[in-house]
């Protein structure tokens, strides 16, 4: 049997309430329960949570530049040290984001750049959500990543609430909940099949 891979199920969003987490949580749900388990490669992965809120990023504040990390320099923080750490651990990632405004919330891009050598080389899938489904959110993310040197899986699931501008999306955005017709709508429609997709997809780049 292979030796364990660590994949981060990665929730970017900080502000309090939040939907994130629970959207991650039912995207472990989702993979965690995926057909097909029986090959060497699925059962040396595991899955993990991470919430960017956690770790009390601020904005940037590094005086030295990822990129001279660790061959040249040494970060001065601890909360960069401890983010450092966490990311460095995985074999790959799936990046659950928000879209703020029509494009990526400055708590995801500031997660990323945070750090570089951390990420390089890796295979990342990202899956957005919003009242639209954060199109363009997911199109910025994802050429950023290509332009550091990640394997952007070609699989994009893009989560709309059910109901546009309804009820659903007041709750996620208000009250940091998942309501239970969105949840159903993606797991017996095809979000679900995409998210199984994107990560078949991540896990042939390992």
């Amino acid at each position: 049997m292979s030796a364990v891979k660590k994949i981060a199920i990665i929730s970017t969003s900080t502000r309090t309430p939040r939907v994130g987490p629970s959207i991650a949580a039912w995207v472990h749900d989702v993979l965690q329960n995926r057909p097909d388990q029986n090959n060497d490669i699925d059962k040396s992965l595991e899955l993990r949570v991470v919430s960017v809120a956690d770790f009390n990023l601020p904005v940037f504040d590094e005086p030295v530049l990822p990129a001279t990390v660790p061959e040249k320099a040494s970060f001065t923080h601890e909360h960069s040290k401890r983010w450092s750490a966490e990311i460095a651990q995985y074999a790959g990632y799936i990046f659950v984001i928000p879209e703020y405004n029509y494009g990526l919330a400055g708590a995801t891009k500031n997660a990323i750049d945070y750090l570089y050598h951390e990420w390089i080389g890796k295979p990342v899938m990202v899956i957005s959500y919003g009242v639209q489904g954060g199109k363009r959110a997911s199109q910025q993310l994802s050429e950023t990543l290509e332009l550091m040197k990640l394997k952007v899986v070609p699989t994009r699931p893009q989560l709309a609430f059910k109901g546009g501008l309804g009820p659903d999306a007041y709750a996620a955005m208000n009250e940091g909940k998942l309501g239970e017709e969105t949840k159903t709508e993606w797991t017996t429609g095809e979000i679900k099949e995409k998210v199984l997709q994107g990560f078949k997809e991540l896990k042939e780049l390992l």
